[in-house]
């Protein structure tokens, strides 16, 4: 009797978890009469340690926030490059192309934010989501903003294995951060790339955080950079890796606008409701 609640002890301290079967099992050798106690340990089955699938890997990984792009202590665009660059992908409609951002991953889905105006060219028939990662995916338009230029797609999670969905990441996003953000500040704006060329980063210098641009008809996040066709609906990150808003135009005066952050979770909010929206602390 006390070597079995010995080794029960050991086990539990050890984090293993036992199927209900294997600690009846246990339970009632407690009871066998001390003659018999050999005869039974030596029938019983080994341990049993209940196995975790892919799933509840990726899962478990969702809920510790290890599927976001890390973030640098210091400002650095090139180096917060490669670290954001896994989450902004190419939508490819027809012989068009723009890009967006994985937004959020979830246990059933994974959403892809991106401008309105992206989305008035797709089409279900010829239209795709492709990832950095090599993945190409079909999606569904999840809603549009009537407020601002912006729109999301929903991606069904049976198009991917859980070994390749655990090999994508969010943006790093947090409200905070851009309320910080000040004139003269590092940004940098990620390009989804091409069949014909590879993704890569423009850094611009942050003018205004919100500033009335009429073409727009809304206040935009406003900078000093260089932004071409095809990176519409994608990423703008500051010096760090952290998202700050989605890359929407730009002008041969090297002056670049992109929705603001808030804009972007307002108009997520409006779509999928407040209880759809997983982060933390919103």
């Amino acid at each position: 009797m006390i070597k079995c609640v010995h080794v029960l002890f050991l086990h539990i301290r050890r984090g293993y978890a036992f199927s209900l079967a294997v600690f009846l099992a246990c339970a009632c050798y407690l009871y066998v009469p001390p003659m018999q106690a050999y005869a039974v340990q030596r029938e019983l089955p080994p341990h049993l340690i209940q196995t975790v699938g892919e799933q509840e890997i990726y899962e478990g990984l969702l809920a510790l926030d290890m599927l976001e792009c890390p973030v640098e202590e210091k400002a650095d665009c090139e180096k917060a490059y490669e670290n954001v660059k896994n989450c902004v992908v190419r939508i490819q409609m027809g012989n068009a192309h723009g890009s967006g951002i994985i937004w959020e991953l979830t246990p059933e889905r994974v959403i892809v934010a991106t401008n309105r105006h992206v989305l008035e060219y797709w089409e279900e028939t010829d239209s795709y989501v492709y990832f950095p990662q090599g993945y190409y995916t079909d999606a569904q338009i999840l809603g549009v903003s009537e407020k601002v230029d912006v729109g999301f797609l929903a991606i069904d999670n049976v198009e991917f294995t859980y070994g390749e969905l655990k090999k994508l990441r969010s943006a790093h996003i947090e409200e905070d951060i851009y309320d910080g953000l000040s004139r003269g500040d590092m940004m940098f704006m990620a390009d989804a790339g091409s069949e014909t060329q590879e993704a890569r980063f423009y850094e611009a210098v942050l003018e205004e955080r919100q500033k009335y641009i009429a073409d727009f008809g809304t206040d935009m996040l406003y900078g000093k950079g260089f932004a071409k066709a095809g990176m519409s609906g994608g990423g703008t990150f500051d010096g760090y890796g952290n998202l700050i808003g989605m890359t929407t135009g730009g002008t041969i005066q090297n002056e670049v606008a992109a929705v603001p952050l808030p804009d972007l979770v307002r108009a997520y909010e409006e779509i999928v409701g407040e209880e759809g929206w997983n982060r933390e602390g919103n």
